[in-house]
């Protein structure tokens, strides 16, 4: 290894990941080669599609990784003689898992990237991702007694544990190589600050998934319950930056926002962004730490995160200002993250072109091509998904009514603003169905301007009018909130058979929207609406 001026390369191991992803294309952006570490030829080809769509015009190089060869890559370290500079951000993010399993994860990787580390030429630093919970470990520790280790493990859980034992290890072995090293201890790494972009489900996001589903019946912990948060984009920018500066090496830096809000403020504020039910009540971690986890509903090794240490991020705040990196607003981070997750549906609805807009305040889902004038207009009882693939199909896109699938709003009052937002400045093709056909003649009627053409699909008010049963709104609040995709599809098209299609419907009448439909279910029966 030598210290001379060589051609900025970058490899990352875990390229394929949230923070490797993000990485990578801070790295190529600032014009370093790089060299992205994945398993899999199909997982190389995903990460170069993800990097094109994000704005990287140039391809990165890919090498093969196999964690379960000492070699790491084909060839070892003489394959890669250029490499200046090494990321690791490898490992397995997972609670359950047996000890065995975390230490392969987590520690086996480190000892066999400290083997190849040492093998190239030119190597001038490398960069460690450990955590904030875990980082701070005395090296002189290593190696581990059996007795210490089955202790560790058993105190802390598999998952943490084999961080804490993974960042002793790093630092002992690295420095007995004289490898030049920084470790970054990040918190729990959120979405892009820009576009709330992230695609990690598990953890702070788990518990925000309970509350926009409405299955939290309490808020975890207490007044000082701190459980920091940092933004993957500001994350990836540190970590470019910290890999190249002389005063980073043998630093390690906790990379967080010291303004995260309390756990329980924090995640009633993002609650309160989505109009989910906030429980009022809040649950010290003592008191959840001694309940069955089947009351609970979180992980055991989650809480140990749930705590009220604060950290020294001081140094870390330093670097980055000395290098421009800004740390963008968590209340307003943490919302677009919230967006990104909601509108992807916690991951399972993956696809992209999935957003929420602004009308004038009121937030409203639409699944397709952003701006496009073809714009569909679903009925009820579903929701904008269940239109997606009609709207890619026809280069248009499918947009939730207020109160109904993913928008927010409480219901038709609210069509001013919304059909507004929806028409844009240039002539729109409408596309209603049922209900919707009535909001895309309101549109016609209001703004007769911005409306090119109308095509309405079995409009509600030609068809004969509903039983007096649909006015009994409780009742039919009821009906939909217990009903499933198979029977929906049966009442909806004489068939089960779109069962599939309908499950977002069905998740969104069970998470409130039921009430919403029956109140507009029993409109589109009355005469007035009708006529």
């Amino acid at each position: 290894m030598t210290a001379h001026a060589a051609p900025r390369h970058a490899l990352v191991f875990g390229a394929s990941g949230l923070v490797g992803r993000h990485l990578v294309l801070a790295l190529a952006a600032s014009g370093a080669t790089v060299t992205a570490a994945v398993r899999s030829a199909e997982s190389g080809a995903r990460v170069q599609r993800w990097l094109r769509q994000h704005g990287l015009s140039r391809e990165v190089g890919t090498t093969l990784v196999d964690f379960d060869t000492p070699a790491l890559v084909a060839g070892g370290a003489a394959a890669l003689p250029g490499v200046t500079e090494i990321h690791n951000c490898a490992g397995t993010y997972r609670f359950g898992m047996s000890a065995g399993e975390a230490r392969s994860a987590n520690v086996g990787i480190v000892e066999k990237l400290l083997v190849f580390a040492e093998g190239l030429p030119h190597l001038q630093r490398l960069v460690h991702v450990s955590g904030y919970r875990v980082g701070g470990q005395d090296p002189a520790t290593v190696p581990w007694s059996d007795d210490h280790r089955t202790r560790v493990y058993r105190d802390l859980g598999a998952y943490e544990a084999s961080k804490v034992e993974s960042d002793a290890l790093f630092q002992a072995g690295a420095t007995a190589r004289g490898i030049p090293w920084t470790i970054v201890n990040p918190a729990s790494v959120i979405g892009d600050s820009a576009t709330g972009e992230s695609d990690q489900h598990i953890g702070l996001a788990g518990t925000i998934e309970q509350i926009w589903r409405g299955a939290a019946t309490a808020l975890p912990g207490g007044e000082a319950t701190f459980l920091p948060v940092v933004t993957v984009d500001y994350l990836a920018a540190f970590m470019a930056a910290a890999a190249t500066d002389p005063a980073a090496a043998g630093m390690a830096y906790w990379v967080l926002d010291d303004d995260t809000p309390p756990l329980a403020d924090l995640l009633t504020h993002v609650g309160r962004h989505l109009n989910a039910r906030v429980p009022r009540a809040r649950v010290p971690v003592s008191v959840i730490k001694r309940l069955p986890s089947w009351i609970t509903r979180a992980d055991p090794e989650t809480l140990t995160f749930m705590s009220t240490d604060r950290y020294p991020t001081q140094p870390a705040h330093a670097f980055a200002a000395s290098h421009g990196i800004e740390t963008p607003d968590v209340r307003v981070s943490l919302e677009r993250w919230a967006d990104y997750l909601v509108a992807h549906r916690f991951g399972a609805a993956p696809a992209d072109g999935r957003r929420f807009v602004d009308a004038d305040g009121l937030r409203v889902f639409e699944v397709g091509a952003s701006g496009s004038p073809r714009v569909i207009l679903p009925g009820l009882p579903v929701n904008a998904d269940t239109w997606a693939e009609v709207a890619l199909g026809i280069g248009g896109r499918a947009v939730d009514a207020p109160g109904l699938g993913l928008s927010g709003g409480k219901g038709i009052e609210d069509w001013a603003p919304w059909l507004r937002a929806v028409l844009g400045e240039r002539p729109t093709h409408l596309i209603g169905h049922s209900l919707g056909a009535a909001a895309a003649v309101t549109a016609a009627d209001r703004f007769p301007e911005r409306v090119a053409s109308l095509t309405l699909v079995a409009p509600f008010f030609l068809q004969p009018a509903p039983g007096i049963a649909t006015r009994a709104r409780p009742l039919v609040s009821g009906l939909l909130r217990h009903t499933t995709a198979a029977e929906l599809s049966r009442r909806l098209t004489g068939s089960k058979a779109s069962a599939p299609a309908l499950e977002s419907s069905v998740a969104d009448l069970r998470r409130g929207r039921a009430s919403r439909v029956a109140e507009q279910l029993a409109r589109a029966g009355s005469r007035r609406w009708r006529l």
